[in-house]
């Protein structure tokens, strides 16, 4: 069933029906959530505030050897004052990567119930990965490493399963990007090369066969500019792969039509999926479905055979958590969420005039609708033009009588969260709508919001978004973010530049031609 759009403002809402015995006063200050061991009778969480890390749910506190309560989640104290990057987990443990490249794990049988650093010495990561019952780990430098089960060769070579000890997996170097199905395995290189290694039954390695391997192989794809790889996630028995053309490629097991390629097929070379303009994907090690974001919309195919082929979710979900509640009876965060920023008056929403919050989408008492995607959101003009210049300008003059305004620039849920801050002081900006606000609050003149996503873009930029953000800074004349692009790209791109011309003279090449042509134009000057 579609929910309304105010459950869809923050992430937390989603989650209402598993946190509704957690005292409401602390849910405010939840600023990312994990959901762990999702299925239909365990829902277990680790839940991120400002400074602390807190376990809620039986598993996952005896885990970690805490007394789980239903009214509070439970404080990890281990990691106060940590910042986490990124949880993942497999059925009987949970690993959690800080932003200082420690590796933390929780297992019934190697931590004995609490949670323990598993890296000792020099080591610095960067990136982990979880299948059902085995761990990668990305070292900054490239190299990988594996603990858990071995059974499928999960680990490479002939190692016992074991979470005792970290292996290094031989023969690969200058790895970007790991990635954990539930009994396979893939990489990524810096020159886009993939590798993939584990259970390979339905062909979900993309080599061309079912057998299994127990080493690294290189999966058969052309490796040029139109084919570079973005992004890979893998499901159970089958794999996804997202190339910076934005076409889907899949492969593995189809038998719930979760490669989008019909029902009850196998596919063990990599195959085009059906869909265009793919900008990201997810897929869970415990579900048998798949989801993308277009930039637009969000599209779905599998589990148990719903849809053979991608089919849009029509009810404009805005995450992929809130997403996947179109398939699943709760909605999973497939890892960490984004942190969860919220601008704007921190009061709670009871110490808010209930007078004005009626003025709001209200059936009741409204005299000015925005149509927006053929649908609606009712207010007030009289209040608009108290708290906006650009609606006091929009409803005075031969605007002054007009019932209707439709919006054709912001999409539904933008706006929504537009008029919504304006009733409320508060505001969420992600990710997905930080465009789209940023150019609103231009138009509109509302120097509030733009302010607040300056916050966020400050905050949320690093050499992964870059690329995202870089071009709203200088379209938008964000003169005080240049020092912050200046020092990221002199600390974190330009070494990475280096090593990558260092270790490939094709690059150098490339990066040659492109830095003579930039400087031609003042050349000739």
């Amino acid at each position: 069933m579609a929910r309304s759009p105010t459950e869809y403002i923050d992430i937390i809402d989603l989650f209402q029906d598993d946190f509704k015995y957690i005292d409401q006063e602390y849910l405010p200050s939840i600023v990312s959530i994990c959901s762990l061991y999702i299925c239909d009778d365990k829902k277990e969480f680790i839940l991120m505030t400002i400074d602390a890390t807190w376990a809620y749910g039986k598993q996952i506190c005896s885990l970690l050897s805490l007394e789980h309560d239903m009214s509070k989640p439970q404080r990890i104290s281990v990691l106060n004052g940590v910042k986490i990057v990124q949880v993942d987990y497999g059925i009987t443990f949970v690993a959690i990567l800080t932003d200082q490249g420690q590796v933390f794990l929780a297992s019934e049988w190697k931590t004995n119930k609490t949670l323990q650093l598993i890296n000792t010495g020099n080591d610095c990561f960067k990136m982990i990965a979880c299948g059902q019952f085995h761990l990668l780990l990305l070292r900054q430098d490239g190299h990988v490493f594996a603990m858990g089960d071995n059974s499928y060769g999960q680990k490479t070579g002939n190692e016992k399963s074991s979470l005792e000890s970290m292996i290094h997996i031989d023969n690969l170097e200058n790895v970007q990007l790991i990635v954990c199905g539930r009994f396979h395995s893939f990489s990524i290189t810096n020159n886009g090369e993939i590798y993939s290694w584990g259970l390979n039954n339905y062909g979900q390695l993309g080599l061309g066969d079912g057998k299994n391997r127990n080493t690294p192989c290189l999966v058969p794809f052309p490796n040029d500019n139109s084919t570079r790889i973005k992004d890979i996630v893998a499901g159970m028995y089958h794999s996804l792969f997202l190339f910076e053309n934005r076409q889907l490629w899949g492969c593995g097991s189809s038998n719930n039509g979760q490669i989008g390629l019909g029902y009850h097929s196998e596919r063990s070379k990599l195959t085009k999926v059906p869909i265009e303009n793919v900008q990201q994907i997810v897929c869970s090690k415990f579900h048998n479905f798949s989801l993308v974001y277009d930039g637009s919309s969000y599209y779905a195919w599998g589990k148990n055979g719903h849809w053979s082929s991608p089919k849009k979710l029509d009810y404009h979900p805005t995450s992929f958590a809130s997403a996947s509640t179109m398939i699943l009876s709760s909605p999973i965060t497939f890892g960490l969420t984004s942190t969860i920023h919220v601008f704007g008056s921190h009061d709670s929403i009871s110490y808010q005039s209930k007078s004005i919050l009626q003025l709001f989408n209200n059936q009741d008492s409204y005299d000015v609708e925005f149509l927006i995607d053929k649908k609606r959101i009712k207010a007030s003009k009289c209040y608009l033009k108290s708290v906006s210049e650009y609606y006091r300008r929009m409803f005075s003059g031969n605007w002054s009588e007009n019932d209707q305004v439709i919006i054709d620039d912001y999409s539904y849920e933008t706006y929504y969260a537009y008029l919504l801050m304006l009733h409320t002081g508060k505001i969420h900006i992600n990710r997905l709508n930080i465009t789209e606000l940023v150019d609103l609050a231009k138009c509109y003149g509302d120097i509030k919001l733009m302010e607040h996503c300056k916050t966020f873009i400050r905050n949320d930029l690093n050499t992964k978004t870059i690329t995202t953000y870089l071009s709203l800074i200088n379209k938008y004349e964000m003169k005080k973010l240049y020092d912050k692009l200046a020092h990221l790209t002199i600390e974190q791109v330009l070494p990475e530049i280096t090593d990558s011309i260092r270790q490939n003279n094709e690059n150098s090449i490339e990066f040659l031609n492109w830095f003579y042509n930039q400087r031609r134009p003042f050349i000739s000057k």
